[in-house]
This record gives structure tokens, C-alpha cells and sequence, in this order.
């Protein structure tokens, strides 16, 4: 069986991918290793009733060892160890979540229900890197991918709602503790006037009394509409990503489908939604259009145009912790018959995550 690393098992992205794992039977079809950058030679993860002695991730020779190594420890560790692997030709298969090489030319964008055959002819090609896609791209492709392979959209707006989960599980945790502060404070005063608690309740926002590092200002009962860094024109690194990885994944970089938006932060835990808005290239009936999504892939859910189905369905709450993108809000637009609005919703650890990394390793092997 094929050597198999694993590095940052603990984090967020990890953990997930370990429970996918291990819930599919995938360590039954390889040699699994765990690596840590701060524990090695610790005790690690129990599989299947055994547990692993940790391997050092800074140890190159260890590394290269393996015929394939999966990483979730993000893209400072992926720019000091790959090259170091290049330096002792390794040539293995790099399976990784992190952005750092994404838009390499080396590398490719990993969807498979979406882009397999773009993957098997990198495979055949000779290429080694293969990474995860951003988390909104990879769950709006899941929802509406079977657009763009038939090749009707002239253009998109896609105007996210991401959950605390995309910053990490210290984000969660910082959202979850704001949310406690203000039930606490909120509780007592829940029987006296309404004014009293919404003022109460703004004041404790405004001051610097809610736990907020990580986000910077308070996430619980606010959004912030920027994620990541800023680039040019305006836009934030998370919206760039909009346009390049989706070209990308589709195998478009050179005749690239504008795409852009606003990506915004809001209190869900850990599954995004996006409102979409499509520019056809052509005039489809509504039917037509709902057929495709419906048939798109096992993972993909329509969801009726109904306010009944909306709520049930079309939110973090019904997909969280499910492999199921819903897709909905599907209806034509008064601008034209060419113009779509679409809702889409998925779990950003999973399709926006985890779960491309474990059937990239299964596609490998």
C-alpha cells in the first residue's frame, strides 16, 4: 500500500478530513504516517483501534519518504517544505488545503465532481500538486456547476455570507463566547422594555468589553463585509478568488468568465451561503435551467421557490454536516430573461474543504 502523510490532523480542516476518512474506509487502502511541527514522536490519532507515533513535518528526509502527502497546516508550512521536497526530488503526489500554490502553474485546483477531466489530464500530464479550491468557489461550483459546463454564463455576481469556521476553529470558538456575553446579559433584562435590552445590547457591541481577536470588532449580531486582505481595485483577496480560481478549476485562464462580488462575514458557525446573480449568454426556459441543477450531481439539492422549502432547506442550519449543496431562489430576473438569481448554501468545511483532498487521494491511488 502507498505511504500516506498526513499533517495538521488537528486543525479544523483536518479533523474533518480524518472523520471523512475514517468514515469512508480510506485507511484501509493505505500506509497512513501522521506528522506534527510540535510534537513529534508523541502519541497521535487512534484509527481503527491503533494508534501512530507522530513524525516530524520539518523532517525532510521523513517526508520524502512517502508516496503521497496530504497537508491542512496551511500556506506558510507549504512555502518552507515544498520547495525543500523539490531540493530532494521528490516525486510524490502534493495533496493540500491551503492557498499558497493554488494558481502555480504546477498545480491544479482539485473539484472532481466538477473538473475530473481536467484532473486526469494533469495526472497524465506528470502533474504532482493538487489543492483545494476556495471554500465559496468550491461550494458554488458544487451548486451550479452544470451552468458553466454547458456553457451559458457571459457573467456572475456572487455576493457570499461566510461562516466563522473559514477563519478556524479559534474563530468559532471567539463567535461562540461573544454569543454567551450577550445571552448573559440579555437574560435579565429579557422580561423589562425593548428599547432598554436593544440598547443595552448596542452599547456592549460598541465597547471593547466582547472577546474579539480574531475578528477584530464582534461577529454575534453583526457582519463584516470584508474577509482577508485587500488587493487592487478595491476588492478583498476572498473576492479576487471569485474570478481566478473559478477560470482556473474550469480550465478558463485564458478565456476567463468575468466574476466578482462582495464577500461577507456573518454569524453562521460553519456553512457559507451566497446569493448569485448570472448573466446567461443565451435565453434558457426556467425548467431547463432548474433540470440541470437538479441533475448536476448526487450532492446537489433544488430547492422549490416556496417560502416553506427556503426556510427548511436553503441555509447553514439544514447543510451543516452534510456533503449536500442546496441550491435555490431560482428564478428569473427583471433585467432580462438572460438574468438568473440563485441561493446557494453548503458546509465550508466539507465540499469547501475536506472533502476534495479525500477524493483527490482516492482518485490518486
Amino acid at each position: 500500500m502507498k505511504k500516506v502523510g498526513i499533517i495538521g490532523w488537528r486543525g479544523m480542516v483536518g479533523s474533518v478530513l480524518l472523520e471523512r476518512m475514517e468514515s469512508e474506509g480510506d485507511f484501509a487502502k493505505i500506509d497512513p504516517y501522521f506528522f506534527s511541527t510540535s510534537q513529534a514522536g508523541q502519541v497521535g490519532p487512534l484509527i481503527y483501534n491503533a494508534t501512530h507515533t507522530l513524525k516530524d513535518a520539518n523532517n525532510i528526509s521523513e517526508l520524502a519518504d512517502m508516496d503521497i502527502i496530504i497537508s491542512c497546516q496551511g500556506g506558510d508550512y507549504t512555502k518552507q517544505v515544498r520547495p525543500e521536497l523539490e531540493k530532494v526530488n521528490w516525486r510524490g503526489f502534493w495533496i493540500d488545503a491551503a492557498s499558497a500554490k493554488r494558481m502555480d502553474d504546477d498545480s491544479l485546483i482539485i473539484l472532481d465532481p466538477v473538473n475530473r477531466d481536467i484532473i486526469d489530464k494533469a495526472l497524465n500530464d506528470g502533474i504532482k500538486n493538487f489543492v483545494g479550491g476556495n471554500c465559496t468557489v468550491s461550494l458554488m461550483l458544487m451548486g451550479i456547476g452544470s451552468l458553466f459546463q454547458e456553457g451559458l454564463v457571459e457573467w456572475m455576481s456572487t455576493m457570499s455570507y461566510q461562516a466563522a469556521s473559514g477563519g478556524g476553529a479559534r474563530h468559532m470558538k471567539e463567535l461562540l463566547t461573544q454569543m454567551e456575553v450577550i445571552g448573559n446579559m440579555a437574560k435579565p433584562l429579557m422580561d423589562g422594555p425593548i428599547l432598554q435590552l436593544d440598547q443595552n445590547i448596542s452599547n456592549l457591541l460598541k465597547s471593547n468589553e466582547l472577546e474579539s481577536d480574531c475578528f477584530g470588532v464582534p461577529l454575534a449580531l453583526n457582519l463584516i463585509p470584508w474577509i482577508d486582505s485587500g488587493v487592487e481595485d478595491g476588492q478583498t483577496r476572498e473576492e479576487w478568488k471569485a474570478f481566478s480560481e473559478t477560470n482556473k478549476i474550469l480550465g478558463r485562464s485564458k478565456n476567463p468568465i468575468p466574476i466578482d462580488g462582495t464577500c461577507v462575514r456573518v454569524g453562521a458557525l460553519r456553512s457559507h451561503s451566497q446569493a448569485l446573480t448570472v448573466k446567461l449568454n443565451k435565453s434558457v426556459d426556467l425548467k431547463t435551467i432548474e433540470d440541470m441543477i437538479r441533475n448536476f450531481s448526487e450532492y446537489t439539492e433544488f430547492v422549490e421557490n416556496t417560502p416553506e422549502a427556503t426556510r427548511e432547506k436553503l441555509n447553514p442550519r439544514y447543510v451543516s454536516g452534510t456533503l449536500k449543496t442546496t441550491v435555490g431562489r431560482v428564478r428569473k430576473m427583471h433585467m432580462g430573461d438572460e438574468y438568473l438569481n440563485i441561493f446557494t448554501s453548503g458546509d465550508q468545511l466539507l465540499w469547501g474543504a475536506a472533502e476534495p483532498l479525500r477524493r483527490m487521494l482516492n482518485i490518486v491511488l
